[in-house]
């Protein structure tokens, strides 16, 4: 059996690469709240967890905004699934853990801690169709009941809005277009970000990053064929034991069989063995010798 061995170093998704930009990360907040007219890059700490809930690709973002609100945006790509509230869930609880570190808070202490509010998002790349706005924990996993621990987050869509949040949602679209059209293959990589510059498509983004954003597309090529390299390893492994099961049990059916049509002593071992080919005349001689016994 070929063997698999994945790597499991994290590496970062276009998501979070361009948003550690601070200036492209107070562009997205200025796009959740455009009320806020006030916010600064000083304005937002950057508290995106590393490689801490899981040894897959970071596709998460967390960040406080002065001290008082805690901005967690988890993306989706274009399979959907509820199960992502759960991610959110144990990410919020790991963000949270670590700002009590970071600020020196103890839990176990009378005082009460400062702790900010949680904004939860998550950006879904591919199309909304029916779709909700808003899915909660409670309504998706335990239909609707009042429990104890509640999770809302808000769903971001395409739009048709000339924001940053929405910029990267249409350059996911894009890519998934060109990897349909040329495969998993630079050349993909290449005419995304061709047609997204052409497009202005997180044009400024595109052009200071475009080696590092190529090689970090490329990767997710790697990680992509290394797991269907592992699943196809699975199915053959999985079908080589099914197969090696029915061979015995084949062989077992074939050996009482022979042991019976011996015991009635009608047939020669000889023509025993032409009925039951699965066994060698050999083995239908050693089963003569075991019936004598």
């Amino acid at each position: 059996m070929e063997e698999i061995k994945i790597n499991h170093t994290a590496k970062n998704s276009v998501f979070v690469d361009l948003f550690q930009n601070k200036s492209y990360l107070l562009k997205l907040y200025q796009t959740l709240h455009p009320e806020d007219t006030t916010a600064t890059e000083d304005s937002l700490t950057d508290v995106t967890i590393k490689n801490v809930l899981t040894d897959s690709l970071y596709n998460d973002l967390g960040f406080i905004v002065n001290d008082d609100k805690l901005m967690i945006l988890i993306e989706a790509q274009s399979t959907w699934s509820v199960n992502i509230l759960v991610r959110i869930l144990l990410y919020l609880a790991q963000s949270y853990h670590e700002y009590f570190q970071k600020t020196s808070q103890n839990l176990y202490k009378s005082k009460k801690v400062k702790i900010p509010k949680p904004e939860l998002y998550i950006i879904y790349v591919g199309n909304k169709g029916k779709k909700p706005d808003v899915i909660s924990l409670s309504e998706e996993f335990f239909e609707s009941a009042d429990i104890d621990v509640e999770i809302k987050a808000k769903v971001i869509y395409e739009t048709d809005k000339d924001d940053i949040i929405n910029q990267y949602i249409i350059f996911c679209k894009v890519f998934n277009e060109q990897t349909d059209k040329y495969g998993l293959t630079k050349e993909a990589v290449n005419e995304t970000i061709y047609i997204c510059k052409n497009r202005n498509i997180l044009r400024e983004y595109l052009a200071e990053r475009e080696k590092e954003v190529v090689t970090i597309m490329m990767s997710l090529f790697d990680e992509e064929e290394i797991m269907k390299m592992y699943i196809r390893s699975e199915r053959r492994e999985a079908a080589e034991e099914a197969e090696e099961r029915a061979e015995k049990r084949a062989r077992k059916s074939a050996r009482e069989t022979a042991e019976r049509m011996i015991k009635k002593g009608k047939m020669t071992l000889e023509d025993i063995a032409d009925c039951v080919p699965i066994l060698s005349l050999e083995e239908i001689k050693e089963i003569k010798v075991g019936t004598n016994k």
